[in-house]
């Protein structure tokens, strides 16, 4: 394994927190901005219909993956700024 490669796993783990975190307060504003007062629905509420779930799942999956992709990939570009050395 590239030295860059283990040197970067730090990073890296640092990141996946910080974006998961930043993924999930994009998605509360969404969901209100949506129209929605209340949290997002969970899978197990009762009171909600199937349609409100699964959309709800599917635009924080979507939130989530785009946030962790912008961060991880902006993590990698600084990492190659600063060491002339890509990450990946």
């Amino acid at each position: 394994m590239k030295a860059s490669k283990v040197a970067y796993k730090p990073v890296g783990l640092v990141l996946g927190a910080t974006s998961g975190a930043l993924a999930g307060a994009v998605f509360k504003q969404v969901w209100k901005a949506t129209g929605h007062d209340e949290d997002a629905p969970d899978a197990t509420d009762r009171d909600r219909s199937w349609r409100e779930v699964l959309i709800a799942a599917g635009l924080q999956g979507a939130i989530f993956a785009a946030v962790k992709a912008a961060v991880d990939r902006g993590g990698a570009s600084a990492v190659h700024r600063l060491t002339g050395t890509w990450p990946g």
